[in-house]
């Protein structure tokens, strides 16, 4: 399991839902200390990775910053 989430914000192109859905994954993976849920938790952590990535979308989609955009 990767230890490090890939940075997101600021980059030129911008994330996509793919990306910000691919790091949701990522951090349930960390936290839960599961790389593959059994049937039983499969829905509570697909429900997590949909969820932390909306909220992700919505963080990225409202930043906003002066530097310069980064070359992805």
């Amino acid at each position: 399991m990767c230890r490090n989430i890939k940075p997101l914000f600021n980059f030129e192109p911008p994330a996509t839902d793919v990306e910000i859905r691919a790091a949701a994954l990522q951090y349930v993976r960390k936290i839960s200390s599961v790389n593959k849920p059994s049937q039983i938790n499969e829905a509570a952590f697909q429900a997590a990775v949909d969820a932390i990535a909306g909220i992700s979308a919505t963080l990225l989609h409202n930043l906003e910053t002066s530097a310069p955009s980064k070359k992805s």
